[in-house]
C-alpha cells in the first residue's frame, strides 16, 4: 500500500463506522510527506503528526523496548541502588543547581504566557517530595519473580510469577515531579517513555541530565529504561500512544486532552490508564451533621487537583439548614486562599442561596481576575461539570429528594471518581458504598484520595471509571500495580504426556 503524501481540502475520511470528518485547508496545507494523520473513531478529530516529533517519540520507545528486553537481567540491588542514586543528586545542591535554574526558566516563560504555575513551581517541599518518594521505591520489597501461586500435580507443578508488563507510556501535565513518580514501575521490572507537559519541559530535560541518566548509569540500568519525549509538541504524545509497543499508556491532565490521548491508544491496541477528570461529590444525607459537612466541605477545597470537592448534593428535607452550613464550608474554603467563592445552584435551587451570593465579586481565575456574579444557575443536565479553578474555589450545589437520587445523579453524570456520604447510619454507608458506581468513596473530606496520603506509596495517577470498571487492580496506579503473571511449569517426571486411547 502507497504512503499517504499529501491531503486535500475538502476531502471526507469515515470515522465511527457511519460518520465523516472533512479535511480543513489548514490540515491540508500543513501535511507534508512524512507526516501521519491519526483519525480518532470516537470523535473524528484529525490528528496531524509532524515527522518530527513521530521520530522523537518513537526513538523514545526504542530505547525504552531495547531496555526491557534487557532489564531481566538486572539485578533487584541494581534498582534499589538507582533510586538512591536518584534521590541522592536530586538531593545534593551541587547537581540540582542546573534544575533549579531550567525550573526558573521555565515559570518565568509560563508567567509571560499567562499561564498558570501553581503546579510548575519545584518547591522546596516538592523537591523533597521527590527525594521521599524515590526513597520509598528503594525500600520496598521486589515483586517480580514473586511466586504468587502453585498448583501442584503428580510428577509436575505450576508456578504462577509476577513479571514485569513491559513498556509502560506515561503523558503528564506540567508537573516537574512527575519524571521521578514514573520511575515507580522499575521496581516491578518495566521501563516507561514519558512525555510532560511543554510548560516542564526545560525542567525535565535538566532533571534527566543532571540526576536520572546518571542515576542509571551509575547504578548499571539499561540505557534508556526511563526515557523522556524531548518534544514540546502535543503530536508527540499522540505519536508515543500510537505505538503498539507500549503495554500500557498512562495519561494525565485535563479531561479533554486526556480523553483524547486514551481514545488514540485504546484504537492502537494499548490497555488504558486515564487520570483526566475526576471532580468529587459529597452527598448530605437526612441525618447528616452539619458540622461534618461543614467541615468535609471545607476540607476538600485546599487547592484544585482531581479529588477536589466539585458536587455537592443535599437531601431536600434538610436544606433550610444544612445549606447555610455548605455555603459556610465553602466561604472559609476560599477566604483561607485569599479570594471569593464562586459557586454554581441547579435550576431550580436558587432560592435556598442567600440573595447576596448573586451579587458581583472577584474571581480569581488561572488568567486573571475577574468581576462576574458569584453564583450562577447551572442545568440538572451538567451536575458532573467539572471545575477547574485557580484561587476562587468553585463548586456546584443542588438539592435532590433523597440519597439514591443524588447516587443516580452521580453514576449518571459524573466521571465516576469520588464519592463521599455524610450520614450518622452505618446502615446507610453501607448501602451508599454498594449503590454508588465509584472507586474511592469515602465519609468525609474527599481529599484523602491520593495514594501517597492514603497508601503510603507514591501514585502514578488515580483513575476513574468513566471507561467502565478496571481489570484487576484499584483505582490508585502505583508502580507495583503494573505487572503481568507467567506461567513456569517445572517437571519431575520425564513420563508425563497427554496421550490418549484411540
Amino acid at each position: 500500500m502507497a504512503d499517504l503524501t499529501r491531503l486535500e481540502a475538502g476531502t471526507s475520511i469515515p470515522y465511527g463506522g457511519n460518520r465523516v470528518a472533512v479535511v480543513s485547508s489548514e490540515l491540508a496545507a500543513a501535511f507534508e510527506p512524512g507526516d501521519r494523520l491519526v483519525v480518532v473513531q470516537d470523535s473524528g478529530d484529525l490528528l496531524h503528526i509532524p515527522q518530527g516529533p513521530w521520530d522523537i517519540a518513537t526513538g523514545a520507545v526504542t530505547r525504552a523496548a531495547d531496555a526491557f528486553s534487557a532489564i531481566g537481567s538486572v539485578s533487584d540491588a541494581q534498582i534499589t541502588a538507582f533510586y538512591e542514586e536518584f534521590a541522592s543528586r536530586l538531593e545534593a545542591d551541587d547537581s540540582f543547581a542546573a534544575i533549579a535554574v531550567a525550573n526558573g526558566n521555565d515559570v518565568d516563560k509560563a508567567r509571560e504566557r499567562s499561564r498558570s504555575t501553581t503546579r510548575l513551581v519545584l518547591s522546596d517541599g516538592m523537591r523533597a517530595a521527590m527525594v521521599a518518594g524515590l526513597r520509598t521505591w528503594r525500600d520496598a520489597p521486589t515483586t517480580r519473580g514473586e511466586v504468587i501461586e502453585q498448583i501442584h500435580h503428580d510428577g509436575w507443578r505450576v508456578d504462577q510469577v509476577r513479571s514485569g508488563l513491559g513498556v509502560i507510556g506515561f503523558v503528564f501535565e506540567g508537573r516537574p515531579n512527575v519524571g521521578a513518580d514514573a520511575t515507580g514501575v522499575l521496581r516491578g521490572g518495566n521501563t516507561v517513555v514519558f512525555r510532560i507537559g511543554s510548560d516542564a519541559l526545560g525542567t525535565a530535560r535538566a532533571i534527566v541530565e543532571h540526576a536520572l541518566d546518571p542515576a542509571l548509569a551509575a547504578a548499571g540500568l539499561p540505557p534508556g529504561a526511563v526515557a523522556l519525549v524531548a518534544s514540546p509538541e502535543r503530536a508527540a504524545g499522540w505519536a508515543l500512544f500510537s505505538d503498539p509497543r507500549l503495554s500500557l499508556a498512562v495519561a494525565r491532565g485535563s479531561g479533554a486532552a486526556v480523553a483524547q490521548l486514551g481514545a488514540v491508544a485504546r484504537q492502537s491496541g494499548i490497555p488504558v490508564s486515564l487520570h483526566g477528570t475526576g471532580g468529587a461529590w459529597i452527598v448530605a444525607a437526612e441525618d447528616a451533621d452539619g458540622d461534618v459537612l461543614e467541615s468535609a466541605v471545607y476540607n476538600s477545597l485546599d487547592r484544585k487537583v482531581c479529588n477536589t470537592l466539585n458536587t455537592c448534593a443535599i437531601v431536600a428535607a434538610r436544606a433550610a439548614d444544612l445549606v447555610p452550613r455548605f455555603l459556610s464550608g465553602l466561604a472559609r474554603a476560599a477566604a483561607a486562599r485569599g479570594a471569593n467563592p464562586k459557586l454554581h445552584v441547579a435550576k431550580g435551587d436558587e432560592a435556598l442561596v442567600p440573595a447576596e451570593w448573586f451579587t458581583d465579586a472577584v474571581i480569581a481565575r488561572a488568567g486573571g481576575e475577574e468581576v462576574e456574579p458569584r453564583t450562577e444557575p447551572i442545568g440538572r443536565d451538567r451536575l458532573g461539570f467539572e471545575w477547574e479553578w485557580e484561587d476562587s474555589p468553585e463548586v456546584t450545589l443542588v438539592i435532590v429528594p433523597d440519597v439514591s437520587a443524588a447516587i443516580s445523579a452521580f453514576n449518571d453524570q459524573s466521571p465516576r471518581f469520588a464519592a463521599s456520604l455524610i450520614s450518622e447510619s452505618p446502615d446507610r454507608h453501607d448501602e451508599f458504598f454498594n449503590t454508588i458506581d465509584s472507586p474511592f468513596v469515602g465519609n468525609g473530606f474527599t481529599r484523602w484520595v491520593d495514594g501517597q496520603f492514603a497508601l503510603d506509596r507514591p501514585e502514578l495517577g488515580l483513575s476513574n471509571w468513566q471507561f467502565g470498571r478496571l481489570f484487576g487492580r484499584g483505582g490508585v496506579l502505583s508502580g507495583d500495580s503494573a505487572f503481568t503473571v507467567r506461567s513456569r511449569v517445572t517437571q519431575d517426571d520425564p513420563d508425563i504426556g497427554r496421550w490418549e486411547a484411540t
